[in-house]
């Protein structure tokens, strides 16, 4: 009993190592996409032994860390209403999960320097796919413009979103402004082209 016991600790005791060094490797990532094992254990709190342990690799851990950020940005958007005006349905996307997806395109920059390209693009497809979806929807509605591919109106959100991070990052833009900005910037951007009079 006490052996099965002393199994169990050990196992959660893994369990948490391992949920850290993730949690560890999204924040590094996140602020800068070249941090090293090194930087990730440290600020995990564990050795490199241990870090090791559990990840044989950066790209092992890297593929990790990006898989987290978009499962939970996923959650969020799950639970979102994104029916009725696409612009709305837009805005409420952005304000809801921004700093997420945001974070996902800082560990995303890490992923595409170490991980194979269709490796990343199965992992971030169901994210991206959401987004796309509710773009075309849009622009058959004729609410967003329809002279550009929705794919590329998905990377500019991306692109968007990304730069208000790294803003908020380097204190030049209050967190809380970030989602009404990007919100302005986008859909300007989705604006359909007036028709020339």
């Amino acid at each position: 009993m006490v052996e099965i016991a002393s199994k169990r600790r050990r196992r959660a005791d893994a369990r948490r190592n391992a949920e850290r060094i993730v949690e560890a490797a999204v924040a590094c990532l996140g602020s800068n996409p070249d941090a090293s094992m090194s930087e990730i254990a440290h600020a995990a709190g564990v050795g490199r032994v241990t870090l090791y342990g559990h990840f044989s690799s950066r790209e092992t851990l890297i593929e990790a860390a990006l898989r987290r950020v978009l499962d939970e940005g996923d959650e969020v958007l799950e639970t979102l209403d994104l029916t009725g005006d696409p612009r709305e349905a837009l805005r409420t996307m952005i304000e809801a999960g921004w700093l997420l997806m945001a974070q996902a395109g800082a560990v995303l920059e890490a992923a595409q320097a170490a991980l194979p390209p269709g490796r990343i693009k199965e992992l971030h497809d169901k994210p991206a796919q959401r987004i796309e979806t509710l773009i075309r929807r849009g622009q058959s509605e004729k609410v967003f413009r329809r002279d550009l591919p929705a794919s590329w109106l998905t990377s500019v959100l991306h692109h968007v979103m990304k730069g208000a991070a790294v803003d908020v990052r380097k204190g030049q833009l209050d967190a809380g402004d970030a989602p009404r900005f990007i919100s302005e910037t986008v859909l300007s951007a989705y604006e359909p082209a007036s028709k020339p009079l």
